[in-house]
């Protein structure tokens, strides 16, 4: 998409054309001052501004509007034109994000890297259940519907919590169920997903990570096997070439990938394209390293976290990943 800013600052004439016969493009006199052959005196009219003043007027609204706060400029985080979009690239900037199908207002890409931003505020201990020695009766943030999706041999956890349905920034967090039933926490990371946001019907080209709970049984990568107990592909072909959104290079993406079950046929590679849904509804989803910005529909965090979590996921545990906004996880 590319496009301009432009700024004009030419007037428009109320009184009509000039006339072109007399100095300075000055308007012709009317029929009555020929015919009369003198002007009248104009009247003084009652409580109009000077043009001095309504000059000054005009300009001290004129820099509250641009400069001030919640002013256009301000509003873009810019000083002066707006920058033009760059066609070979996709949108990074408010302007140019389309607008979402449900009316909401899409969030501003995420131009510096990895934000650490938290998806949502930590639950206080008595209403997420929480023991002294730190651990859950329930996964925090989760509905009833999304619980009573993990199924019940499952002892690992990858949650995902994005900030909000129309975000890329996320928060990935490796949980683990104990034989008493408790869920203990790891580290949590700043993460990204898709480049729009989340969804529940996710299609190919969206730009949205589907929201759902999705099995975890294969990874690989383009680096040799960092110590995995889940099936490990090395190949050449985990190459990713180009540029991401915001302009940064995507090399070292797939040096590790964990495959997320959506759309495609578990105890194979990542890179095998079969599609049981069919290609419309996408495909190649996985969790791989961080290259700072927005994802297509993967989930992404840096490829030192990456490394740890495939050394981490056990078949024996029967991991998944539950993903998506934190809304809707919450719903």
């Amino acid at each position: 998409m590319s496009g301009s800013h432009r700024a004009s600052s030419q007037r428009r004439r109320s009184a009509g054309p000039p006339s072109a016969d007399l100095p300075g493009g000055a308007d012709a006199p009317g029929p009555r001052q020929l015919s009369r052959g003198r002007r009248r005196k104009a009247r003084k009219r009652r409580g109009a501004l000077s043009a001095t003043s309504f000059a000054l007027l005009m300009a001290g609204a004129a820099g509250w509007f641009g400069f001030g706060p919640g002013g256009v400029l301000a509003a873009h985080g810019h000083g002066g034109a707006l920058p033009k979009s760059t066609p070979d690239l996709p949108p990074t900037t408010l302007d140019d994000v389309p607008a979402p199908a449900d009316g909401t207002t899409a969030a501003r890409p995420d131009t510096g890297g990895i934000s650490g931003a938290s998806a949502s505020a930590a639950p206080s201990p008595a209403a997420s259940g929480q023991a002294a020695d730190g651990s859950y009766a329930a996964l925090p943030g989760l509905g009833a519907a999304f619980t009573a999706r993990i199924p019940a041999e499952t002892s690992q956890v990858v949650l995902a919590t994005g900030a909000n349905k129309n975000s890329s920034d996320t928060t990935v967090t490796l949980w683990t169920r104990t034989p008493d039933g408790r869920w203990h926490p790891g580290a949590t990371w700043a993460a990204h997903n898709g480049y729009s946001g989340w969804t529940t019907d996710h299609n190919v080209g969206d730009l949205r990570s589907p929201i759902g709970v999705f099995t975890l049984s294969d990874a690989g990568g383009l680096k040799a096997d960092p110590g995995s107990k889940l099936p490990y592909h090395q190949d050449s072909d985990f190459v990713a070439a180009g540029k991401g959104f915001t302009g940064e290079t995507l090399a070292g993406s797939f040096d590790y990938v964990i495959a997320i079950n959506y759309n495609r046929v578990p105890g194979s590679s990542p890179l095998d394209t079969r599609e049981p849904l069919g290609s419309a509804k996408g495909g190649g989803i996985w969790i791989h390293a961080d290259h700072g910005g927005p994802t297509h529909a993967c989930v992404s965090v840096s490829e030192e976290h990456m490394a740890e979590l495939v050394r981490t996921l056990d078949p024996a545990a029967h991991p998944v990943i539950v993903m998506g906004d934190a809304a809707s996880l919450a719903a």
